[in-house]
């Protein structure tokens, strides 16, 4: 068992304390506690002057599937050869000996949710997983999370350069729609298969994933910039009944009322970036504190590689310089960034029973001077300073 006390704790739950104790025992966080009685086999870690907070969540990202520094030969996020290909899975792309896995702990990101990129319509389907492990089954949360779907510019400039469906915004509505609609007679097959084997349909691993998204078991991770698509990402998922984030969201303050009205949840940004594409035009870090403030649950993403995964805590708090809450940017990185992706009930606020990934800061995390002195993932120390 460790220990850890005389710490800052930020819980990211009902309760903090000024000084406070954590007990790890198996993995897990066993008990938090203004005091916890030493006993002989515990190792002891005096936190007196440190924050001690849950590890970073970066809600979005791309890390492990396009490997730092390695060009074509770790590009594996995007298999843009059909603009539908919803039986991708992350996990057999991600590489954990990725460098920015190591750059990612030792700046307190403990949990990454990872997956294709936005070349296809339908992309595939994302995984969360801890930033500590040497084979992806050890790392993984949750998975499959999401079925990554994308809108705006990058699928229609992909395939319209290849003369291909869709080269329009219409043309990408109307993949995913008929990719749904498919799903929808799959399924009805399957059902009747049920009640008499000589109907069941052919195994078809891209309707098996879509089916999941129809019976609510798999979100949608809709990417959208521009406020005209991330409505008709809201619109293509209210159609169907289907769950959805909206990632990026770059005009999403633009329509702040909108989404508080759909009970939209926001994964933000990247945005300590340039606007290199015009749907990027309204990108402004002022954005998390307006979503925040209009009540909408927000997340701040990296979208790594764009943005090197070790710098989110620098996004959270350049969005608090623009507005935002502090405490409320500290959420975007952590307990929020957990319950928008499905995955509070292990990760993102310190609570007994929750995996024991923790941060000992050497001062606020959104100092740009402060540094992690410990982090742990799963009860087990991956780094010390």
């Amino acid at each position: 068992m460790i220990l850890i006390k005389n710490g800052r704790i930020l819980t990211m739950a009902d309760k903090c304390y000024e000084k406070g104790s954590i007990l790890i025992d198996g993995g897990k966080i066993k008990e938090i506690a203004e005091t916890i009685d030493v006993e002989d086999d515990m190792e002891v870690i005096d936190a007196k002057g440190m924050w001690v907070m849950p590890g970073f969540i970066d809600a979005h990202s791309h890390v492990g599937m396009f490997e730092d520094g390695m060009g074509f030969e770790g590009s594996d996020g995007n298999d843009a050869t059909a603009p539908a290909t919803p039986s991708l899975r992350a996990i057999d792309a991600i590489n954990p000996e990725d460098f920015s896995f190591k750059e990612a702990r030792e700046h307190g990101v403990t949990t990454a949710v990872t997956g294709p990129g936005s070349a296809n319509v339908i992309g595939g389907q994302f995984a969360a997983v801890k930033t500590y492990g040497r084979r992806v089954e050890e790392m993984v949360i949750k998975e499959p999370l999401a079925l990554k779907v994308a809108f705006g510019e990058n699928p229609k400039r992909v395939y319209s350069d290849r003369q291909k469906m869709p080269s329009t915004r219409m043309g990408t509505a109307a993949i995913l729609r008929n990719a749904l609609v498919r799903a929808q007679e799959y399924k009805r097959k399957l059902e009747a298969g049920k009640k008499d084997p000589d109907k069941m349909p052919e195994r078809d691993l891209n309707m098996e994933v879509l089916v999941k998204v129809l019976d609510g078991e798999l979100p949608l991770k809709a990417h959208a910039h521009r406020a005209d698509d991330i409505l008709t990402a809201i619109r293509i998922a209210k159609e169907f009944g289907v769950k959805y984030t909206i990632d990026h969201g770059t005009e999403g303050h633009r329509i702040a009322d909108i989404l508080l009205e759909e009970g939209a949840d926001v994964i933000t940004g990247p945005l300590l970036s340039t606007r290199s594409k015009i749907e990027l035009r309204n990108s402004s870090f002022k954005a998390p504190g307006i979503l925040s403030q209009t009540g909408i649950k927000v997340a701040i993403m990296t979208d790594h590689p764009v943005i090197p995964i070790q710098y989110l805590p620098v996004c959270a708090a350049i969005a608090v310089k623009e507005g935002m809450d502090e405490m409320e940017a500290l959420k975007a990185i952590t307990i929020n960034a957990a319950e928008i992706t499905g995955i509070a009930h292990r990760v993102g606020s310190l609570e007994e029973g929750k995996d024991a990934d923790i941060v000992l800061y050497d001062g606020n995390p959104l100092d740009i001077r402060t540094n992690t002195q410990y982090v742990f993932i799963d009860g087990n120390l991956v780094f010390k300073r």
